[in-house]
């Protein structure tokens, strides 16, 4: 069966002879009563003395009437009638006199028992409802088809029409409409099949209506679920992809984690201490032997080539007090410069400054290089370090001896020039230094463009050494299509002073002064095999990071057992002085110094 919306099949019934008179209703009602008042009895509803309705016969609103007029007239066709048969048939609607005088006595009593309706039916798709449960009170509302939200503004439509009613417009109309416009509004209605009463008191009218008005949702109390998802679970200790643990449980787990790490930065302090005291025991028993330096091997150091033990006590490490001397002799002077060597070059080095000649971009790399050697000693700061102007003069000076070959500098130089001006002082340094870097090995590092090469050579004889050396890291090397290019030349140039604790590179330096070029090659496949558990990285970006000394995971570690981090790159890696030479000591087995001869003569033909 189809459904039609309009009023004619609303109130039709099927039979064509049905009137919509006042005799009907009441002869429909009297024969419905008996079932009403049992409906009634059953739910608690008071009993029906009277209805509202539409007076059909009612004249119609003047055209010519106000506002005003057409309210009061609207509300004057509708009529109660009487479900009683002794009461009088229709009673007459509350006129505007009345109203008036409601609103001048409001302990006037009006027998309504029953509540009245207004439905506007000519406003789709809502409804304006009009109710009143008893004579001293009313309100009214507004219902959505369309179930809409219930977030509602008050507005108290007072007024001109002597009604005194609060509206409750709906929010997707109106959010917030004052008490004129809701009067305006409610004088544009055109009478509509409804039912209406009017109030009494508009006091009472407004207060019942703001306690039945819900509140405004801007200013909705917001109210606590109980704890969060993150305050009943936390998951610091378990992986994202595993369900999380509970509070207590990760509490206890957090708890036994900060002792853990409490225990390891304990057991690496002591690590530490031990470290230090064999390296203190291991230098006081170094200069327990200065008489015995001074006696047997200053007088003539070339006795340490004869005699294994003093060459033994050479390898163990050279006294502060005569490192200079040794390093002197050592080292040499195959360039036959004077002692005024320095001073005439550091002269032309200032002129060229002061006169604007010196290279900018020499001069920038010097400030650079300083800037990161031995930041741990701080006597190179360019502030508050003592030995900062010396270093400058020194490598200024160097720049000005190499620019009569053509060439500049090199970034690197510094960690050299700091390591002997610690040593001895700056004329005397810079003579050992200006013959150590004319070694073959190291020139060609320092020699620039002109000397690639050899250094291409040099690649090539590391590679061979490091294949019958540690072949397992040379293949993983080759797999990842790592050669000595990446890794090498930051070793050698510094001569280690990047990467290696200063008391393990002294160490160094004593023997590469003795021993020549293979003992850079034979240290450098020392630190790879201190190295070697780390370096099988599947990843080559993260395999070059460690290589560089920059490996995140190993700094997070150090910094959490409290290592210091402005020394040796690979101090994080636990690369020390002791750990080092007990490599350097394993290599007896496989290494021998004709097999770096032969590799020489191979790939060097010339030298």
């Amino acid at each position: 069966m189809q459904n039609h919306d309009d009023f004619d099949d609303a109130f039709s019934d099927g039979e064509d002879n049905h009137q919509f008179t006042s005799d009907s209703i009441k002869q429909d009602l009297a024969t419905n009563s008996s079932s009403w008042v049992e409906h009634n009895e059953r739910v608690g509803s008071p009993a029906l003395d009277s209805i509202s309705t539409l007076d059909i016969t009612a004249e119609s609103l003047s055209e010519n009437g106000d506002t005003e007029d057409k309210i009061d007239d609207t509300s004057a066709q509708f009529v109660q009638i009487s479900l009683s048969n002794s009461g009088s048939e229709i009673m007459d609607h509350p006129n505007t006199q009345d109203v008036e005088e409601d609103f001048d006595s409001p302990h006037n009593d009006i027998d309504i028992p029953y509540p009245n309706v207004i439905i506007d039916a000519s406003q789709s798709p809502t409804h304006r409802v009009t109710l009143s449960t008893d004579s001293t009170q009313s309100y009214t509302t507004t219902t959505s088809i369309h179930n809409d939200s219930d977030a509602h503004s008050r507005s108290s439509s007072v007024a001109e029409s002597h009604h005194s009613t609060q509206s409750l417009p709906n929010s997707s109309l109106s959010p917030s409409t004052p008490s004129t416009k809701s009067s305006a509004s409610s004088s544009a209605l055109p009478p509509a099949t409804a039912v209406a009463l009017t109030s009494t008191s508009t006091s009472t009218s407004t207060s019942t209506s703001s306690a039945l008005s819900p509140p405004n949702p801007a200013h909705r109390v917001t109210r606590s679920l109980g704890p969060s998802a993150l305050e009943r679970f936390r998951s610091k200790t378990r992986p994202s992809f595993l369900p999380p643990k509970p509070r207590t449980e990760d509490d206890k787990h957090m708890k036994d984690w900060e002792a853990m790490m409490a225990l390891s930065r304990s057991a690496a302090e002591k690590r530490r201490k031990a470290l230090q005291e064999r390296r203190l025991a291991r230098e006081k028993k170094i200069e327990d032997s200065l008489h015995l330096w001074e006696k047997e091997i200053s007088p003539d150091w070339k006795i340490v080539y004869k005699n294994p033990k003093y060459r033994k006590m050479w390898w163990r490490g050279i006294p502060t007090k005569l490192r200079a001397t040794m390093w002197e002799r050592a080292v040499g002077n195959p360039l036959a410069l004077s002692k005024d060597n320095y001073r005439s070059c550091l002269s032309r080095a200032k002129r060229a400054l002061t006169a604007g000649n010196f290279p900018t971009s020499s001069l920038t790399l010097i400030e650079e290089d300083i800037a990161t050697t031995l930041p741990s000693l701080h006597i190179f700061h360019h502030e508050t370090g003592p030995l900062y102007s010396d270093l400058k003069d020194m490598l200024c000076a160097w720049v000005v001896a190499r620019s009569d070959e053509g060439l500049g500098y090199t970034f690197g130089a510094a960690k050299i020039a700091a390591m002997f001006l610690i040593n001895m002082p700056p004329q005397q340094g810079f003579v050992v230094m200006r013959n150590l870097l004319e070694r073959h090995c190291l020139r060609s590092f320092l020699g620039g463009d002109g000397a690639k090469a050899d250094v291409e050579a040099y690649y090539r004889i590391f590679d061979t050494l490091l294949a019958d050396g540690m072949p397992k890291i040379y293949f993983n090397f080759k797999q990842h299509q790592i050669s000595p290019a990446s890794y090498l030349p930051d070793w050698l140039i510094p001569l280690f002073l990047d990467h290696l604790p200063f008391e393990a590179c002294a160490r160094i330096w004593d023997v590469v002064l003795l021993e020549g070029d293979s003992f850079l090659y034979r240290a450098a496949l020392g630190i790879l095999a201190i190295l070697e558990p780390r370096l099988f990285f599947p990843d080559r970006q993260e395999l070059l990071e460690l290589l560089k000394g920059e490996n995140k995971p190993a700094i997070e570690v150090a910094k959490r057992e409290g290592a210091n981090l402005n020394g040796g790159k690979y101090e994080i890696y636990g690369v020390d002085e002791e750990t080092l030479w007990e490599r350097i000591d394993g290599m007896e087995e496989w290494w021998k110094e004709s097999t770096w001869n032969r590799l020489i003569q191979r790939e060097l033909p010339d030298l």
